[in-house]
């Protein structure tokens, strides 16, 4: 599977489940970024560029995720995608957020354990796109 790195950080933060949608949120997508917001009964969580994200009261903020892109779009017929992802990654003990779009999936991995999960996956196979400086 081809996975590309973005190569902006992201951050993913989370807001009490009646709050709107940020503005800082509900912008342009950063060219090579994510933003996702996701509402539940108990949350509203945004995943986005960590350079988006203000010091704000209320908005808890998990930083400092790296995200690889499944490259292409997804059929939804197909299975395993993130499980042939996150199994390698949980081998080397490196956590994940996952998050899904109608045409392919994310993987955030803590940037600290970027270069461990890039060697887990492509140990398991996988074409890991890295750019330099990325």
């Amino acid at each position: 599977m081809q996975l590309q790195l973005l190569s902006d950080t992201h951050a993913v933060c989370r807001l009490a489940p009646e709050a709107e949608p940020p503005a800082w949120a509900s912008g342009d997508v950063p060219q090579g970024g994510l933003v996702a917001v996701t509402r539940t009964a108990e949350e509203l969580s945004v995943v986005c560029p960590q350079a988006l994200v203000p010091a704000a009261d209320g908005v808890e903020v998990s930083g400092s995720w790296r995200v690889l892109r499944v490259a292409g779009t997804l059929d939804h017929g197909m299975t395993g995608v993130l499980a042939s992802i996150a199994a390698p990654l949980a081998e080397a003990a490196i956590p994940i957020f996952a998050v899904s779009t109608f045409d392919t999936d994310y993987v955030l991995v803590p940037e600290g354990g970027l270069g461990a999960a890039i060697r887990a996956l492509r140990v398991a196979g996988h074409d890991v796109d890295h750019p330099e400086g990325a």
